[in-house]
């Protein structure tokens, strides 16, 4: 096989989804993929899923080495580090080392909060969302004007990943200047419509909903039907291919590469850096 000038080719960036029996989830993946390859021209973007359909990462990681790339990045497209971003991830990339994989896999971080916070993109990516809904959050009358919103998301029962969809409804919050509450579509309270019950008995008149999930599929439609029952006005899209999250893909891509340059001798390359694990940004 002959090897690429590490100079000449980017590494190539594979994206991870958790895939989705529903077709729509695999069209919204391709959808971001295309978004990020467009936002930085000759980048070689490809998507993978963890499970309900092909191509699996380490089939796309085997096409690339075959290609000629001496490293490429995976992007978990993951709002939080639950199970699959813990444990999937990783057991993926040792699966593919397994069968054969040579190449240095760098793994970027998921692209929900990290210990650097809420990146900004994602906060744009989801007011972006809001004010595309049938009811946007600005431009309106005062009689129109929400006054209150609920972040969506799947739902998880690790206590530490719902803690970061908390952080993300304060720091939504803080932008919106209107209160944010999380609701769940499954495995944890309180639901959707619960979440906006909460906020009409606050005193909000006019509940929007924002949607921490990156594609449809059972659960984002099971949360906004749950809004919509409790008297929610406004439903927004999931993220998808929004420009600031195609953005932020490249950000934790690029944070991946920044880890694994080489810090000890000017000789030193990436080919010669061992295989990385997912690890926190420090930007």
């Amino acid at each position: 096989m002959r090897l690429a000038p590490l100079t000449a080719v980017p590494a190539p960036i594979v994206l991870v989804a958790h895939g989705s029996r529903d077709p729509r989830a695999a069209l919204a993946t391709e959808a971001l993929t295309r978004a990020v390859a467009a936002a930085r021209p000759g980048l070689v973007v490809r998507a993978s899923y963890l499970d309900h359909g092909p191509p699996r990462p380490a089939a796309v990681l085997a096409e690339l080495e075959a290609a000629g790339h001496r490293r490429a990045v995976l992007v978990p497209l993951l709002l939080t580090a639950a199970y699959h971003g813990q444990v999937d991830i990783p057991d993926t990339v040792a699966a593919a080392r397994s069968a054969g994989l040579g190449i240095p896999v760098l793994v970027g971080d998921v692209l929900g909060p990290t210990e650097a916070g809420v990146d900004p993109r994602l906060l744009a990516g989801l007011c972006r969302r809001l004010t595309e809904a049938e009811h946007p959050v600005d431009g309106a009358t005062d009689d129109e004007r929400v006054d209150g919103v609920v972040l969506a998301a799947a739902g998880t029962r690790d206590a530490a990943a719902r803690r970061t969809v908390e952080d993300v409804a304060e720091a939504l919050g803080a932008v919106l200047a209107v209160p944010v509450r999380v609701g769940y579509a499954s495995a944890s309270p309180p639901a959707a419509g619960a979440a906006v019950a909460e906020l009409r008995a606050l005193g909000a008149r006019r509940v929007a909903v924002a949607t921490y999930f990156l594609a449809p599929g059972r659960l984002y439609e099971a949360a906004m039907a749950s809004a919509r029952e409790a008297g929610a006005v406004a439903f927004a899209a999931p993220l998808g291919d929004a420009p600031e999250l195609a953005r932020l893909v490249l950000a934790r891509a690029d944070a991946a590469e920044d880890r694994s340059l080489p810090r000890v001798g000017m000789n030193e390359t990436v080919s010669e850096i061992p295989p990385a694990r997912p690890s926190s940004i420090r930007e």
